[in-house]
């Protein structure tokens, strides 16, 4: 099946399709975004270096930012962000922990 851009759709069945497309396509970044979670917990040395707040909030910041010139609701995609960022921040300290009972 071809999948439509947005605006070329004209049944809930190409909309439905875009739809699962796109959320192939973030399931696979976000596969690649815990990839540089486990990078972090390799080279990061101590496990108090896993949560940075400050990096935190400029990660927030940055996606908020990118939202608005696409007139996506930044408030939203800050919301989701946020999630993101604390279970991105859990999945590395799972990681350390993993690497540091490793023989």
């Amino acid at each position: 099946m071809t999948i439509c851009a947005p605006a070329d759709c004209s049944t809930m069945i190409d909309v439905r399709a875009g739809v699962d497309q796109v959320d192939r396509e973030l399931v696979a970044l976000l596969a690649r975004r815990f990839g540089y979670m486990d990078a972090a917990a390799r080279i990061k040395p101590e496990r108090s270096a896993v949560r940075d707040e400050a990096r935190k909030a400029q990660v927030i910041a940055q996606a908020r930012a990118a939202a608005v010139p696409l007139r996506v609701p930044d408030t939203l995609v800050a919301d989701m962000w946020e999630r993101l960022v604390e279970a991105s921040i859990a999945y590395e300290l799972a990681a350390f922990d993993r690497r540091q009972a490793m023989p």
